[in-house]
This record gives C-alpha cells, structure tokens and sequence, in this order.
C-alpha cells in the first residue's frame, strides 16, 4: 500500500523508490508480484505520460486507507486494554485512569506522555455526547468533549449538553483550544469557504455519526439556519472519526468534512476554519482528589504537556490547562 501511495504522489517507479528509500529493482519486482497474486493492474503507463494507479489499485488503496482510519478507535481501545492489563500485573505503582472520549489528537499524545510518568490513561474513543453518558453511568472517571467558544444558551449545542451536566455534581479541567473546520482536497479545488457552500449540489459532504460533537456542531449551524438535513448533499454518508473524513476527502470520495486540522494536515488536505473551540475534561466533583486525577491535572500544567501542545497543528496550550472549572463560570448557558 505504501509503494501505491508512493507511485500515486511521485507519478513513477523511480521516484517513488526514492521515497521509500528501497531499490528500483525492489520497488519494480513487488509491485509485479502483487499484480500477479490479485491478478489485476496495478499500474498504468502511457507515452510521455507520468506513471498512474489502474482503477483497481486506485479502489484497493481507498479500501485499505478507510479500514485504517474507520478501525483507528478500535485499535486503540485494544492498545489501552493490553497497557491497562499490563500496568495492574507489573506496575502496581502506576496509577490507572479511565477516559471515554471525543476522539482528539491531543489526547492521544497526552497518554503517551502519561504513560512515561506511570499514569495510564485507558482513552476510549466515542462522541462527546456518549462520553459524558459514560461519565454519569460511571462507565469512566473521566469524559472529553468540545464545544465552540462560549456559545449562546439557545442554540442545540446548550441543549444537548446542559442536561448532562449538573452544576455542583460536575467539575471541567481545561484542556485546549482547536481549530474545527472543513477539510478539503488539496489547492480547494471547488473553492470551499464556509458553511453556507455545503449547500451546493457540486459539493459532496461526508458527515459525523450522531452522538459526536462535530455532528452537533454541523446540526447547530442548520437548526440556526432553519435548514433540513436534505439541504446538505452526503448529510446521511457517516464516518466515525476525524481521520475517517480525512480520508473519505482525500480518496475523493467526497468533496468535503467536518473535523479538526491536525487531521487535514495528516492527510495532506487544505483546511477551511469555520470555529474555534474548547476541548474540556470533565469529571465528578468526588473524583477530582483522588490520586489518578490529582497526577492527570499536574500533567497537564507541566511545561512539558505545554511544549508538546503546542506543537500540534490547529492546537493551542491555554493558561487554564489542567485547572479546575465551575460549569456556571465557564460554560455561559447555566448562567441567569
């Protein structure tokens, strides 16, 4: 897969090998090996022309891309089960901390950097809505979710959020500001500046499952519009994940996707900024003393967890990181 990828971007075999720092000859003989076992081209030659994939390597890179993305959760709930196992059997030391959470980059470099400091952090990936359900079913000691930058109380993300939340019952950690936008194929092709483009029959959408935060995020903006969800081509083509829609736009699948730049970034695509937003944990007023969760917040004040933060793309470190939040401070919907 990566020697298709490589011919696709450098348009020729040797190039490719240049990237891949193999052989030629190596490069050469795989790829006709493969053609042989699948029985079908793979790659196309004309006269003069750069080398291009065949439409059936074109379909099997896609597959293989979109199954990685979709199965990215996954696999990483696997990966946090074996470091849980492992952490109890031998390490009895190390303290251990279960998350369910809105898929985010950050956290992801925030277990590896936990884990170095025998914290454990058992990340399950799910939308914000179903992590915060996971909280208050005490499925997890600590929940992820995101919403745009103080938004007003009447909107759907308010809504959604404040009858899972309780002021007194529920303290947030700050944790980061990102940027969430449209991703797009590279150089924007079609020109895509906001929301109001999703509108367009040339402009092919991939969505989020329900239950995420960036699916509220698109409902918000057409309840706000008094839009239906027809109005928008590929509202019902659903991806799990941020990756997911990376890579649904980037095989050309669809035009364009809500999600975070890190992911554009990571799958060589453009980024359209449409909000800036807060990223929170949240946990139980009792949790917030014990051990696990006392380790989590000294963490993410560190100048370490600063200095890696910031450099993430779309990301920013703020002051308030891994300090303790009222909801009636913080979020402006439970204010009078």
């Amino acid at each position: 897969m990566d020697m298709l990828q490589a011919v696709r971007e450098a348009g020729s075999i040797s190039a490719a090998a240049k990237t891949l720092q193999l052989s030629y000859r190596h490069v050469w003989g795989e790829l006709k090996r493969w053609e042989q076992a699948l029985e079908q081209p793979l790659i196309l030659w004309e006269k003069g022309q750069a080398a291009r994939l065949s439409e059936f390597a074109d379909k099997l890179l896609w597959a293989e891309r979109q199954a990685q993305a979709r199965l990215a959760p996954q696999i990483s709930a696997l990966h946090a089960e074996l470091e849980k196992t492992f952490s109890v059997a031998f390490d009895p030391e190390s303290h251990l901390l279960t998350v369910y959470a809105s898929h985010d980059d950050a956290l992801v470099q925030l277990q590896q950097q936990a884990a170095q400091k025998a914290l454990h952090l058992d990340i399950r990936f799910c939308g914000s809505v179903d992590a915060i359900r996971a909280l208050n079913e005490g499925r997890c000691t600590v929940a992820g979710f995101h919403a745009p930058h103080r938004p007003e109380r009447q909107r759907l993300i308010a809504q959604t959020y404040a009858p899972l939340l309780q002021t007194g019952q529920h303290k947030l950690i700050g944790f980061a500001m990102r940027r969430q936008g449209l991703m797009v194929a590279a150089g924007n092709p079609l020109r895509i500046r906001g929301w109001q483009d999703l509108l367009r029959q040339d402009v092919r959408f991939v969505n989020r499952t329900l239950g995420t935060g960036t699916r509220l995020l698109l409902d918000d903006w057409l309840q706000r519009q008094g839009l239906e969800a027809g109005s928008i081509k590929g509202y019902a083509l659903e991806e799990p994940s941020h990756a997911a829609v990376a890579a649904c736009v980037a095989s050309n699948q669809a035009d364009c996707g809500l999600g975070v730049e890190s992911a554009a970034q990571a799958r060589g695509l453009d980024f359209v900024e449409l909000e800036q937003e807060h990223y929170w944990l949240v946990c139980l007023k009792s949790a917030l003393e014990t051990p696990a969760v006392l380790q989590l917040r000294q963490l993410l004040q560190s100048p370490e967890w600063r200095e890696r933060t910031q450099t993430l793309p779309g990301y920013r470190w703020l002051d308030d990181c891994g300090q303790v939040q009222a909801l009636k401070k913080t979020l402006p919907w439970w204010r009078d």
